[in-house]
């Protein structure tokens, strides 16, 4: 046949086209829809399940070291140091942690997030990149500039003492923690809630609006439970981050899990205890992982259209008169939580060039700490999206309980995972002993969970009907997935590579146990000028940290301007 006989190959366009008009025009889906199908399980079969599954046994790692050395406790001992005055003691602290920074997160991500995205808020770009930057700011950094903000001899003191003021409430403790902790955390909220409302279709709001519902009705039965996902999954990150943080509760001096299985691990040989406690935070973790589950409740609700029409674009609710207490919550909220620690920061940096002491180079650890970000956020995309797919999308009990295996790395500390890798890579894996390919297995351990979960996200609002109909028209899993579902999921996928990317740049304790030697990054050159109260030599990495994190997010948010101009 001549190449003039051939009959042309369908363009893109017209592909897309069909795949929404046969979607769309074969009658609405039932109500229960995220439930997965026959036809689903058909396309995939026993080789993409064994690989889901395998992913989560390479992420349990670090569970089976610890189970290792708890074997070694003894079940007498075991039980009588889980049942100590003192252990109870600490699990009651963590409890308690948990549960404010997580409902404090909430309270400042929720409003903050509608504000930005729904209102005419003034400079509403330049308010969402300051509420995502304090993710860029290490617990332990954001700690210090709280001690020397407002501790013992600190800036507020010394400006208060010629009225008589000779001292302040204490700064240490819970009341410290909690403050720390929500500051630099809520981020992970408003950025799952901001997607969330960047994604959802208006016109179910105005239709709810021409039914008689004023707008606070409409936020509550419409908007608030469509959020419902989105707010699941950021609490569920803020709440792993507080059980899993070790920086800012040793500091504070607030006496959490991680601080003790820290302290365990430095000041004993046996490290079958610290292990065993370990285990005792795998299961809160394990407990959290079952009411996240438990809180979507019987069945999967669709979070997407399930009929023809055009979405409506997008209005913004004037504000009027409430701009002015808009924008001073939004003022409020990003003074404590990013001009405070990094004028604290300035302050020092200044303190440091004035006296003429000497900086720490900062370029090789820039490049470094970029090199290790963004190697780790391509292996958690790579390896996040199947499990994540195979949650929404296959559904089973095998693929459930794999999805919520990978969650588990998020809930240890760092310096845990990165002992079990220590042991692992010493014994099994010479080779890959202190290389950067461990280091940024370590990372991926630690922060798949954070790319899974925007990726869960954007995967929970997309009609599985439009994977059907491209089926249905003779596209293969490959051209469906690459014509279909990555253009729809890409705004989750970034937005999941930037979280992963943002926590690694500034992890600590992994890095300190398995990097390369020589290999230094920006995080730990923080530690170690901070460590060693030479906090004008940390100054210069720090800032370095947060236009590094900043170039991030900046790049995120341009990649959705794209899609809703493409659109």
């Amino acid at each position: 046949m001549s190449k003039k006989s051939r009959p042309a190959a369908p363009s893109r366009t017209s592909i897309a086209y069909q795949v929404l008009r046969k979607a769309y025009t074969s009658g609405p889906l039932s109500f229960a829809d995220h439930t997965p199908d026959l036809s689903v399980r058909r396309y995939f079969g026993f080789f993409f399940k064994a690989i889901v599954v395998l992913i989560a046994l390479v992420m349990l790692l670090p569970l089976a070291y610890l189970v290792y050395r708890a074997a070694g406790v003894g079940w007498a001992q075991g039980i009588d140091l889980l049942f100590r005055i003192r252990t109870v003691q600490i699990m009651w602290n963590s409890l308690i942690l948990v549960c404010g920074v997580t409902t404090l997160s909430l309270a400042l991500a929720l409003p903050f997030a509608w504000l930005t995205e729904r209102t005419d808020l003034p400079g509403g770009r330049i308010w969402t990149v300051l509420a995502m930057m304090p993710l860029v700011i290490p617990s332990y950094v954001g700690g210090f500039t709280l001690i020397a903000m407002f501790g013992p001899r600190g800036a507020l003191q010394e400006l208060l003492s010629p009225l008589g003021v000779d001292r302040l409430p204490s700064i240490y403790g819970f009341t410290g923690a909690l403050w720390a902790l929500t500051l630099f955390t809520y981020p992970y909220i408003f950025m799952s809630i901001r997607a969330a409302l960047h994604r959802f279709d208006p016109s179910v709001e105005e239709a709810a609006r021409s039914l008689g519902y004023n707008g606070w009705q409409t936020f509550l039965k419409v908007t608030l439970p469509n959020l419902r996902p989105a707010i699941t999954a950021g609490g569920l990150l803020v709440a792993l981050y507080t059980l899993s943080d070790f920086g800012a509760v040793s500091l504070l001096r607030f006496n959490s899990f991680t601080r003790a299985i820290y302290v365990q691990y430095l000041s004993s040989f046996d490290r079958n205890v610290a292990s065993l406690l370990s285990l005792a935070l795998i299961v809160f973790t394990i407990i959290l992982l079952v009411m996240e589950r438990n809180s979507r409740g019987r069945g999967r609700p669709r979070y997407y259209r399930s009929s023809a029409g055009v979405v409506a674009p997008r209005k913004r609710i004037e504000l009027a008169g409430r701009k002015w207490p808009a924008l001073l919550f939004c003022g409020t909220v990003v003074t404590a939580a990013l001009v405070l620690p990094v004028g604290v920061i300035l302050f020092w940096l200044l303190r440091g060039l004035g006296s003429g002491e000497s900086l720490a180079p900062v370029w090789t650890a820039t490049l470094n700490s970029f090199r290790a970000g963004a190697l780790a956020a391509i292996a958690a995309m790579a390896l996040g999206l199947p499990v994540a797919y195979a949650a929404i999308r296959m559904g089973g009990r095998l693929m459930s309980l794999s999805s919520r295996a990978v969650y588990v790395g998020y809930g240890l500390p760092g310096i845990v995972i990165a002992l079990s890798l220590v042991f692992f890579g010493a014994n099994f894996a010479p080779r890959l002993y202190q290389t950067l390919w461990m280091l940024v297995f370590a990372y991926v351990v630690r922060f798949l969970p954070q790319a899974m979960g925007a990726m869960q996200i954007s995967l929970l609002q997309m009609n599985p009907r439009l994977e059907e109909a491209g089926r249905s028209l003779g596209l293969g899993n490959r051209a469906v997935f690459r014509r279909i579902t990555a253009p729809i999921v890409r705004p989750g996928v970034l937005a999941g590579m930037a979280l992963v990317f943002l926590t690694t740049v500034k992890e600590l304790p992994a890095t300190l146990l398995l990097s390369p030697t020589g290999f230094s990054t920006l995080a730990t050159q923080i530690w170690s000028a901070t460590d060693e109260a030479f906090f004008a030599r940390a100054a210069a990495p720090a800032l370095m940290l947060l236009a590094l994190s900043a170039f991030s997010i900046f790049f995120v948010l341009m990649q959705e301007e794209r899609e809703v101009g493409g659109g």
